[in-house]
């Protein structure tokens, strides 16, 4: 869960840097819309740093209002806030009841103030840099714009493009690893396995107590209609509990100077490797046997084999572990034990009757859906034990799904934001272009007395537009290829640099920003140059 709140962290302030982009871009257009009355102002004596302090003023008003009503969003969101994440399981309710923290809360308010004095100073410092001398010429620029005055707006447009970019290919990495966890094997059976178990632990049992309980309820489980087999795990893998783990000793293995053997174990019942779907590729699976009364033994996995018995046959061979020596009986395929992300690390069984543990998990392999199985364990449970109630079963590829819920959480997050992103980006796009279109209305109109086409108007309004979101995109992917690589731990079989994550976020991002130049040029081509003339 933390990498997905570094990721939501710094997705948050991607925003917060657009917004405040954004906000920038649209006080800036509106300072150069007040063009006229700063000039009268300054014309009359006032001071440039009273103009600063007046546009200063007024930022930080609006920001007052934003931020209240952000609080107020905020309070009616707090508890509809979970509905936007994606649920664990079906049948599964989440229940979140939010607050708004104090503290939460300053600090939101401290980065909505230092943001708008930052962000509103430079409006506020470039509408006060005013020539008088030249003015009342400053209206009849082209319809690009001079240079020195459309800078600032295309930087402020740059960056809400460039970082939307980057949000948009990291969404799309995030959900391109997501659909291959999901489809990639673990390693054992998802499909006709249940998980349950009964809390033995807290109900006070002891371990012959809980010895006999299990053997007695495997025994009446194995017996139902339509049961395979069954068995008993201290741990379920991908579960949220650890498994055990301790140093170990191989015999006939020579550790280097430094290194200190450890491997991380399960200990499970007969027929447990049957019920997973684990192949057992050499020696022998455990059996009932196996217990108490007989020669400890293990089986490892093909990872420890490989370490430990590189080239050899390690059935027959002797493991110790807190300072008991058991026998390896068999060597088990390779599978994922806690997520589908690990790495290859060596894992070894023991058999639950030579090391039990009160508290386990029961696995079930059947034909039976999970709620007549409920019902089943209910009534067999109850008959060995009426104040005991199983852990209701659920189907195995349920279990593992749950597993992949924060590679979900983090698409969930990046998509939402990420779409919020987009839109400032736009709305910021079109301020600029309808800004451009308004301030050079006599021109277009000139364009059109002299026969000018509404197609050649549309072309000339559009071409500022998609020449600023070409720069934004080749900036943002630029960008994005340094930033998407902090995703590396998170991604599943999938490059940082897929190119249909980026190719996918430049069509997004192609599409909104040619939608957002279009409105603006759509609307120079449907006024009346007679009348913009006489204007």
């Amino acid at each position: 869960m933390l990498p997905t709140l570094e990721i939501a962290f710094v997705v948050a302030i991607f925003v917060l840097l657009i917004a405040c982009a954004n906000v920038s871009t649209l006080l800036l257009v509106r300072s150069l819309l007040r063009q006229h009355e700063i000039t009268a102002r300054l014309a009359l004596g006032a001071r440039r740093g009273r103009l600063v302090q007046q546009l200063l003023t007024e930022g930080l008003i609006l920001s007052a209002i934003a931020t209240a009503g952000g609080i107020v969003f905020a309070y009616w969101c707090r508890n509809a806030l979970v509905l936007a994440f994606p649920s664990q399981s079906p049948g599964i309710i989440v229940n979140l009841p939010g607050h708004i923290d104090w503290r939460v809360l300053a600090l939101s308010v401290g980065v909505c103030v230092l943001a708008t004095v930052f962000f509103a100073l430079t409006p506020a410092l470039h509408a006060s840099r005013v020539d008088l001398a030249s003015a009342v010429k400053s209206g009849s620029t082209g319809v690009l714009g001079s240079r020195a005055g459309s800078r600032l707006r295309s930087i402020f447009v740059l960056i809400q493009m460039s970082l939307s970019f980057s949000l948009i290919a990291g969404a799309g990495l995030l959900l391109q690893s997501l659909e291959r966890i999901q489809s990639a094997s673990p390693g054992f059976s998802t499909e006709g396995v249940l998980i349950s178990g009964v809390d033995l632990l807290s109900s006070g049992y002891s371990v012959d107590q809980a010895k006999s309980f299990q053997d007695r309820l495997l025994d009446r489980v194995r017996a139902l209609p339509g049961i395979e087999s069954a068995t008993f795990a201290r741990v379920i893998l991908f579960g949220l509990r650890d498994f055990s783990s301790a140093p170990i000793t191989v015999e006939g293995y020579e550790t280097g100077r430094d290194e200190r053997p450890m491997s991380d174990h399960n200990q499970v019942g007969p027929d447990y490797f049957a019920v997973m779907g684990i192949p057992i590729v050499a020696g022998r699976e455990f059996t009932r046997a196996d217990d108490e009364n007989r020669p400890l033994v293990a089986i490892v996995d093909e990872t420890m084999a490989a370490k430990y018995w590189p080239g050899k046959d390690p059935i027959g061979a002797r493991l110790q572990v807190k300072d008991r020596w058991m026998e390896i009986v068999g060597v088990a395929r390779r599978s994922h034990y806690r997520t589908k992300l690990e790495t290859p690390k060596p894992f070894f069984y023991v058999t639950l009757r030579q090391n039990f543990a009160v508290q386990g998990g029961l696995i079930i392999r059947t034909r039976e859906t999970p709620a007549a199985m409920n019902a089943a364990l209910v009534r067999e449970v109850h008959t060995l034990d009426p104040n005991l109630a199983p852990v209701p079963a659920i189907t195995m590829h349920e279990h593992v799904n749950r597993g992949t819920y924060t590679q979900r959480l983090a698409v969930t997050l990046l998509a939402i934001l990420g779409g919020i992103a987009l839109l400032l980006a736009a709305i910021g796009l079109y301020a600029v272009m309808s800004y451009t279109v308004s301030q050079n209305t006599r021109e277009l109109a000139l364009r059109m007395a002299l026969g000018a086409q509404a197609a050649d108007l549309l072309r000339l309004v559009t071409s500022r537009g998609l020449i600023l979101t070409a720069a934004g995109l080749i900036i943002g992917a630029a960008g994005a290829l340094a930033l998407t690589r902090l995703l590396g731990d998170r991604l599943y079989k999938i490059s940082p640099h897929d190119p249909v994550a980026f190719g996918s976020a430049f069509l997004i991002m192609s599409t909104v920003a040619l939608l957002a130049c279009l409105l603006p040029a759509l609307s120079a081509t449907r006024f009346d140059p007679a009348r913009a003339l006489r204007a």
